[in-house]
């Protein structure tokens, strides 16, 4: 009876909703990155960033971002008869985007591609994976970094190497002699000291022959499902790095005992753990006493990897947004459409935009390191000034892009709160926003050289626009006088957005680059986003971010 009284209409019918951003290709529609790997060396590439870009922008692949994330990974202290196993287990979902990323050698590429402008092929690769789930490429990262470490050992690049380099994933808990080939983490802080590593207190005591026995704890050991670690310790002449595998040589698990993992803000899907070494075997890379000097030398590629990772974020923050504005409606017209929306959108493009070209003009300089001695100096002052500025950018760029979207940019179906949640760890990781400050002080102040270079790059956009010649010469009269602490933030932000002015007028269309040294350079932009000049044209710019 009660049924015959109720409505028959229908309250479920979706309407004003935007459909699913699925099935894209993240490289094609990046009209930034496209420019940019052929101005920076790269064009021989991309056939095959199209379709790796076709591939992380599938639903599939999309699902598995999600999946993979939503079922972190699980550490097994010990078997079910009580002995020490030390093994993390990952969602399918996890093996299937390292098997994805591994295929398409973003772990490697550099080290087995002859051509130049591979660096900046695989930082394109990197950019587009981190778009689709970041956490992942915490493990392809470091063995990256890691090639030219294990190079300069010859003992130990002779059993490792060919390993690091095999384009196979193999997720199993094996030797590395039986596996079909091996992921690189990284050892280094410990509770007392944090970034301050001098003060480790994990002793390493010499067994001869280059091997030692390490006996201490780490309070984050990155990736500890790898199959070799980066670990600093103290031997009796020093602080010195060690090569510390998971299994001993004999086949036996090595003394390498996992405590419990960290239960993270984001970067989810990936293991970070605790560690002690109880009298675990390795063996040193480099000389006793240079630990920090050795592990320094992958700073350049790792730095390089977290502002990819940042600049990656951005992009798909911004991508999520414009998509959502150019389906929603609302007060009788499309959101795109709106002047007020239309600000943010183009702002917060702009902010992409900057750190799209300056991530691969880095990714071009280390691609010269070993062959160019004024991009190596342009390198060291400009990694750690890109290093601080986009990571630093990331947080507030992805939430006024969660914002575009509303409540549906506030729940977990979405992507944007895994990516909002995502952007403070790549400002964290390989030294904080202050470490990587006083790095830059360090440089203005004892190589002159790697000053000039910056300043040099900088300078080809002279004459570009007038706001810029005013602040570069600011900026250069300012470090005539004596460079004080407290004003690291504030240099190495003027820094990061003259580079940034400089690469925008130089490669990016006019409308682009007069937005952003107007807000940016010339201060006619307020304390968020979406203050930009009125005289901005706002749908131009937004139309060259949705390529």
């Amino acid at each position: 009876m009660l049924a015959k009284l109720l409505p028959s209409a229908e309250t479920h019918e979706v309407t004003n909703q935007p459909p699913p951003l699925v099935d894209y290709n993240l490289f094609e529609r990046d009209a930034d990155l496209v420019e940019a790997v052929r101005r920076e060396g790269a064009e021989w590439a991309n056939a095959a960033l199209i379709e790796f870009g076709k591939l992380v922008g599938s639903e599939e692949a999309i699902r598995w971002a999600f999946e993979a994330n939503e079922n972190p990974p699980v550490l097994h202290t010990h078997d079910r008869f009580g002995n020490r196993r030390d093994e993390v287990k990952f969602h399918p979902a996890w093996h299937e985007l390292m098997r994805l990323s591994l295929e398409h050698g973003l772990h490697c590429l550099p080290w087995t591609e002859g051509r130049p402008g591979a660096h900046v092929a695989r930082a394109a690769l990197l950019m587009l994976a981190g778009q689709n789930e970041a956490g992942h490429t915490c493990p392809i990262s470091m063995t990256y970094a890691s090639v030219p470490l294990i190079r300069k050992q010859p003992e130990i690049a002779s059993e490792w190497e060919a390993r690091v380099l095999q384009p196979h994933y193999d997720q199993r808990f094996l030797p590395a002699t039986e596996k079909l080939g091996a992921l690189i983490g990284m050892a280094m802080t410990e509770k007392q000291g944090g970034s301050d590593v001098r003060t480790n207190t994990t002793t390493a005591e010499a067994l001869g022959n280059g091997e030692y026995m390490l006996t201490g704890h780490k309070w984050f050991c990155s990736a500890p499902m790898c199959d070799a670690f980066l670990v600093l310790a103290q031997a009796p002449d020093g602080l010195s790095c060690f090569f510390l595998p998971r299994w001993t040589p004999d086949g036996e698990p090595n003394w390498f005992q996992l405590q419990r993992l960290k239960d993270k803000l984001g970067n989810r899907s990936n293991a970070s753990g605790e560690v002690e070494f109880v009298g675990a075997w390795a063996r040193i890379l480099g000389p006793e006493g240079r630990g920090i000097a050795t592990i320094m030398e992958m700073v350049n590629y790792t730095r390089l990897d977290c502002v990819l990772g940042s600049a990656g974020l951005m992009r798909q923050a911004v991508t999520q947004a414009i998509h959502h504005a150019r389906h929603r409606e609302a007060f009788g017209r499309l959101l795109v459409e709106q002047p007020v929306m239309q600000n943010v959108l183009a702002d917060l493009y702009l902010e992409s935009a900057a750190a799209t070209v300056l991530a691969m003009r880095l990714a071009r300089a280390v691609d010269r390191l070993g062959g160019s001695e004024q991009e190596r100096r342009f390198a060291r002052l400009a990694i750690p000034v890109a290093k601080y500025w986009i990571t630093k950018r990331c947080a507030a760029h992805v939430g006024e892009a969660l914002e575009c979207l509303g409540g549906n940019g506030y729940v977990e179906e979405c992507c944007l709160p895994r990516l909002y949640r995502e952007a403070p760890v790549n400002s964290i990781w390989e030294g904080s926003a202050n470490v990587n400050c006083l790095d830059i002080l360090r440089v203005l102040r004892k190589e002159p050289e790697s000053r000039e270079n910056f300043f040099a790059e900088v300078r080809l956009a002279k004459g570009g626009d007038r706001l810029l010649d005013v602040k570069v010469d600011d900026l250069e009269s300012t470090l005539t006088h004596d460079l004080a602490d407290c004003d690291a933030r504030r240099l190495a932000e003027s820094l990061a957005l003259a580079l940034q002015a400089s690469l925008l007028i130089r490669n990016s269309p006019r409308t682009v680059a007069d937005a952003f040294c107007s807000s940016r350079i010339g201060g006619n932009w307020g304390q968020a986003f979406g203050t930009l000049p009125g005289n901005t044209d706002f749908r131009r710019i937004i139309d060259r971010a949705w390529a």
